[in-house]
């Protein structure tokens, strides 16, 4: 055998087809389907509009707008502030708000009686919202921690959140709202038993057209510490792990979703949303109710730092973040880059 011989016999099977051997002998090739924009069109899975948004909305009782230093690009609003930004929004295709009040110090109390005060600054919002806006739909949050001088979700008694006591004031919260003209009641609380107990308060009161979004999955997670910022209602001591739930655990989120189900959600909620994907997946894998995800402070903080040093490409992603939380089965998200995302989608 000559060198050439042994050369040649040695030679890869690749490197034995050339350039001219013809094409690989491949059953399926994805990248065909992939080849341009129209046909990838033709089998995109999943897709995102301003319809799929609910815009958060920081509201106090002072005048004009507060910037949030751990949140650029947010404020808290004055009652006018929020209309005008409710105006714009909704000609941006956006038709849902949540409402999250910064609550005065000297109006906090252990039993954040305030939260059911018919002449509270969410009631005057919800009111005056309704007015002018009357096809949007008014989201609440119903929790006592903007409210309590402990800064919890619950009435704090001998150093422990107490459940029950606490069920019965979101339920006087809950109609409170519904009475202004909400259009659904948010319980962020993670207390037990309170969906059927505000189900059954709004009822009783002639409130069956009023929805329960309940905070079903709602984790003791990191990532609120800019939220918390903004409503200066961080806990005064300790943590909320005795009510909301261990970033450890997803079968856990399945036992709640069974109870608000049973209780009379409307809808179930997953928060926070990008860290908890596979928990978005097994919720909507579980429920045929509509199921929301809340991209939280700390997510949108980060994607705002990384852009603002340069090293992220802003609008690609936070496009793709809500695009992932969709396609883990989101119906709809709660996002503070509603409005700019919103604009993209339609440019």
């Amino acid at each position: 055998m000559t060198d050439t011989d042994s050369a040649s016999a040695t030679a890869s099977p690749c490197a034995a087809r050339g350039a001219s051997a013809g094409p690989l002998a491949l059953a399926s090739r994805p990248r065909r389907n992939r080849n341009n924009a129209v046909i990838r069109q033709f089998h995109s899975e999943t897709w995102l509009g301003p319809q799929h948004f609910i815009l958060p909305l920081f509201i106090h009782a002072g005048a004009d707008r507060q910037p949030i230093a751990s949140m650029p690009g947010c404020d808290r609003l004055s009652l006018d502030a929020m209309e005008a930004e409710i105006a714009a929004a909704w000609a941006e295709g956006i038709g849902g708000f949540i409402l999250f009040p910064k609550i005065d110090e000297h109006l906090k109390s252990v039993d954040g009686h305030q939260c059911h005060n018919p002449a509270g600054l969410v009631p005057q919002a919800i009111a005056r919202i309704k007015r002018r806006f009357p096809q949007v739909q008014v989201l609440t949050d119903v929790a006592l921690d903007p409210y309590s001088s402990d800064g919890h979700d619950g009435v704090v008694r001998d150093g422990r959140i107490v459940n029950d006591e606490t069920v019965e004031i979101l339920c006087q919260q809950a109609l409170c709202h519904a009475r202004a003209g909400a259009d659904l009641v948010a319980p962020s609380d993670m207390m037990d038993g309170r969906i059927g107990a505000i189900r059954k308060a709004l009822d009783a009161h002639g409130f069956t057209d009023v929805g329960i979004l309940a905070y079903t999955a709602k984790y003791a997670s990191a990532f609120y510490g800019p939220f918390r910022d903004a409503l200066d209602s961080a806990p005064k001591f300790g943590d909320k792990k005795t009510y909301q739930m261990d970033p450890a655990n997803r079968r856990e989120a399945l036992r709640e979703l069974a109870a608000d189900q049973a209780e009379g959600a409307d809808m179930v909620m997953v928060k926070p949303a990008g860290p908890y994907l596979d928990v978005i997946a097994a919720v909507r894998a579980h429920t045929t109710l509509p199921v929301a995800a809340y991209q939280v402070s700390g997510e949108y903080a980060m994607i705002k730092a990384a852009c603002a040093n340069g090293w992220l490409d802003e609008r690609r992603v936070v496009l793709e973040s809500l695009l992932a939380i969709r396609r883990a089965g989101a119906d709809v998200i709660l996002t503070y880059y509603a409005r700019q995302a919103a604009r993209w989608l339609c440019e």
